[in-house]
């Protein structure tokens, strides 16, 4: 069957959600299609439950909006705090907060619901509707079957571009080493959650690799890619292993009852798999660098001072018109993925995604014919800030 919809979000991480919240909320009639049952991506079923720094570390918030809203959500319904004084100036912490996947996932459900967004869970979002170099929608596989959802615009925030290369956007393959996040149980955990009466405790976790070689794991030092199922089986596999290694060992010397795994990732824990070549290309060095068509900011979540203006190109996919990425797909190359692949900066470009397909549908267009401008008046009356000197009257040092 065919579906007609103003916009069609694919993947729900939370770059889907922002974006599909940002079209809702502005009247247009949203679809989000997700393989899975849960929203929130990585941050829910992947178990990666730290909101990292909306501020840049000394004092000052430089992402605003939904990727705001969200992080108040991941702790509605459950432990975690900010850190009271991240504002401070020399600041007590930064503005993040670790959370509760499972709780996270009630407040998106209700955020989403109530936003009116058509939620298509447990939906495969297979190939791309072309016509000619346009994307006019997609054709989606679930219990059901084949249907086609069409629309004018489509935002690919599967987190790997599988929409965009699918459509023949040129795409870099960017490469992993093993990692695993797991949610532990231990008496020890408990009894401190007790002792404060707080369950924030409870929030232990098990991980290893990701980001930097671990010298405690064999295999940590092989890179890792999506390219085939064969290769996402070996890395779950390799990652469930070395979490069932370490329960040996500790079990060992405490017992079962005492030390063991709660909750396990549900999706594979890659942080770079697949990236568009946009139109404009964020690149390592470019921190502090202003950019004309710059439509948000995201600070460094590893070092203090460092804030990253996002162009709207980043955005905008070469070869492919009506669509759009959000989140870690955006064209973001060396440690400028770094930057964009987490949870605050997939929320901003998620939203302005969204910003940017309200704006299209409203004047019957595209985003990839709309004007930076546009897109930057729109997130300013919203409250925004776009570029470094929206939030500075000096540079960050």
């Amino acid at each position: 069957m065919d579906y007609r919809y103003d916009v069609i979000i694919c993947g729900a991480g939370v770059a889907g959600v922002a974006a599909a919240l940002e079209c809702a909320r502005g009247g247009l009639a949203t679809a989000l299609v997700e393989k899975t049952i849960l929203p929130g991506g990585l941050a829910t079923s992947g178990l990666v439950n730290i909101y990292l720094p909306l501020c840049d570390g000394q004092g000052t918030q430089v992402t605003f909006g939904l990727a705001e809203e969200l992080l108040h959500l991941a702790l509605k319904y459950g432990p975690g705090d900010i850190p009271a004084g991240w504002n401070a100036r020399p600041p007590a912490g930064r503005l993040q907060a670790a959370f509760s996947p499972a709780s996270f996932v009630l407040a998106l459900d209700e955020a989403l619901q109530g936003a009116g967004v058509t939620l298509w869970l447990d939906t495969l979002a297979c190939t791309p509707l072309p016509d000619g170099d346009r994307v006019t929608g997609v054709a989606v596989e679930s219990k059901g079957g084949r249907d086609r959802l069409l629309a004018p615009v489509t935002i690919d925030a599967t987190g790997d571009a599988d929409i965009a290369a699918r459509a023949g956007v040129p795409c870099e393959v960017g490469t992993n080493i093993l990692s695993l996040w797991a949610l532990a149980a231990t008496l020890d955990a408990a009894r401190q959650a007790i002792d404060a009466g707080d369950g924030t405790a409870l929030l232990t976790l098990f991980a290893f690799g990701g980001d930097a070689v671990d010298p405690h794991v064999e295999s940590a030092e092989r890179t890792w890619t999506l390219e085939r199922a064969a290769d996402v089986t070996a890395f779950a596999l390799a990652a469930r292993a070395v979490l069932r290694e370490h329960y040996q060992a500790a079990q060992a010397q405490v017992g079962r009852r005492n030390s063991f795994p709660l909750t396990l990732p549900t999706m594979a824990q890659y942080r770079m798999t697949r990236r568009i070549h946009g139109r404009a290309t964020l690149r390592a060095g470019q921190a502090g660098r202003r950019h004309a068509d710059a439509v948000g900011l995201a600070a460094d979540w590893r070092a203090a001072g460092s804030v990253w203006e996002i162009p709207y190109g980043a955005l905008l996919p070469t070869g492919a018109r009506g669509l759009l990425a959000a989140g870690r797909c955006i064209s973001a190359t060396g440690d400028a993925w770094h930057v964009t692949r987490v949870i605050p900066a997939a929320a901003l470009t998620g939203q302005v995604a969204g910003v940017a397909a309200r704006l299209a549908v409203a004047r019957r267009g595209l985003p990839d014919a709309l004007e930076a401008a546009a897109v930057q008046e729109e997130l300013r009356r919203m409250g925004i800030p776009c570029g470094l000197a929206d939030v500075y009257s000096a540079p960050p040092r």
